[in-house]
């Protein structure tokens, strides 16, 4: 981790918190003037430590509230088979995460559905049409706890 600062961390733990605070707010906060927090945010952002800034959605209010997560054997561990898996299956509306796993199994997709009628469709219609598959096993979420953000 870069050389992170208490000021540094604060503004990551607040923003995780808000990502539409605005500059103004976060002086605030912290005690200090808008022209340096301005600065410590930019420089966040440029190496690399701010990826990017996202609104977290409900998923029980646009209809993905299954979790499931599927554990996939590949045919092949090429780079090239592996690089293309990844790539076409990230295309998938269902597919929020994608793992390359040691163990029993190679990949790990985490999707998010409607419903079972939506799951079967996704599995027959979609996963399925992938020739580089041997096995897969699917996993069902019961419930979940959600953490959002990284304690710094």
């Amino acid at each position: 981790m870069e050389n992170l600062d208490r000021t540094d961390r604060k503004i990551l733990q607040l923003l995780q918190q808000d990502c539409r605070i605005t500059i103004k707010e976060l002086a605030e906060k912290l005690h200090l003037s808008n022209t340096p927090v301005y600065e410590r945010v930019k420089k966040l952002e440029r190496c690399g430590i701010i990826k990017n800034y996202v609104a977290v959605l409900d998923p029980e209010k646009i209809d993905r509230s299954m979790v499931v997560f599927i554990s996939i054997s590949l045919t092949k561990h090429t780079r090239d088979v592996v690089e293309k898996f990844e790539r076409e299956v990230l295309a998938l509306p269902e597919v929020m995460e994608f793992y390359i796993t040691s163990g029993n199994f190679d990949a790990m997709l985490k999707i998010m559905v409607k419903d079972m009628n939506a799951f079967q469709y996704f599995i027959q219609e979609k996963l399925s049409t992938f020739e580089c598959l041997t096995r897969f096993n699917s996993t069902f979420v019961i419930s979940s706890s959600e953490k959002i953000g990284y304690d710094l």
